[in-house]
């Protein structure tokens, strides 16, 4: 099948065992079973799109990112029919200059890549919005997030000690991805960038740090205050004691809070002067992305974009088709 180079394609009935040594022997896992690609699996997942399709070349290998080569990464990951045009999308983003993909995948630091999904499109996938939408038990969350990863070790060529010389790594490197919520508190993040409802936002974030409220935790100060602490602790950490240019800060936002501070009267505006007014943290206001999304509870999720220097980059999803 064209777009897929030598990557192996195997027969329906090619159990995970049979296929594991061939797959291996190209370096193509991450260490767990994976879906045999077979021609009916790809045909699939492609749903129409051109194969051969190409997007670009994708750094620190400049593999093609084809059509092909990402609905492959799908199949390996476990992906339902209808994930590759959030992953083209997604894979697509990361190209632009500055999220620094090369930077991002060859430091000797800790960051992944993190996809965050807006829109209805989310909830035709059975994306979780909701309690542990960072961990284990979606099928969407999970294999879209794996997908993503694959993509950055298969296409991109981000494999330990070739394309990828993290000291440490860290979990999210097996795949993180998660819906924005839509419990109607903050704008979401598309229509704050005057982008379409479904759309997808790519991040290179260091890990995630889970930060509480202060006190009882019903006015906004209360609730915001810590995360602008964490904001300053994360960037004087990181920093290596150099001065460090000002990027973003995104931080996960739990329903229960964002309504508790709309409550108070607080919009997006409000917040975003609070967390800027301290310690020099962010390049604006506008440049604070607080994304609702979780379940029930109290507990924020800080998101620390790599220190070495990245972007986000949103973009809406497209089909591809020709």
């Amino acid at each position: 099948m064209d777009g897929l180079g030598e990557l192996p394609l195997f027969s329906e009935s090619t159990s995970w065992d049979q296929a594991r040594p061939v797959l291996e022997a190209q370096s193509l896992g991450d260490g767990l079973p994976m879906v045999p690609p077979s021609e009916g699996r790809l045909a699939m997942m492609l749903d129409g799109v051109a194969p051969e399709r190409s997007l670009g070349n994708m750094p620190p290998l400049f593999g093609d990112l084809s059509a092909g080569a990402a609905a492959y990464q799908c199949v390996l990951a476990g992906c339902s029919p209808g994930a590759l045009p959030v992953i083209l999308t997604a894979a697509q983003a990361c190209l632009e200059p500055a999220f620094n993909l090369l930077g991002i995948l060859t430091t000797t630091g800790t960051p992944a890549v993190m996809t965050i999904v807006h829109g209805p499109i989310a909830n035709k996938l059975s994306m979780n919005p909701s309690t542990n939408c960072l961990g284990p038990g979606n099928h969407a969350n999970a294999t879209l997030g794996r997908a993503m990863a694959l993509v950055m070790r298969n296409i991109a060529g981000a494999r330990a000690g070739v394309g990828d010389m993290a000291t440490m790594g860290q979990p999210g490197k097996y795949g993180v991805c998660v819906p924005e919520g839509e419990d109607g508190s903050l704008p979401p993040l598309p229509a704050r960038r005057g982008l379409a409802a479904d759309s997808v936002t790519v991040l290179g974030i260091s890990g995630t740090a889970e930060v509480l409220p202060i006190g009882h935790g019903d006015r906004p100060e209360d609730i915001l205050a810590p995360m602008a602490a964490a904001f300053a602790s994360a960037r004087a950490v990181a920093s290596a004691g150099r001065e460090r240019d000002l990027g973003e800060q995104f931080f996960l936002l739990p329903p229960e809070l964002a309504q508790q501070i709309v409550k108070r009267g607080w919009d997006l505006a409000a917040i975003r002067e609070f967390l800027f007014a301290g310690p020099a943290i962010a390049r604006s206001p506008e440049d604070i992305h607080p994304i609702v999304t979780g379940g029930p509870g109290v507990k924020m999720t800080y998101l620390p974009l790599w220190a070495g220097g990245t972007l986000s980059a949103t973009r809406t999803i497209r089909e591809f088709r020709s």
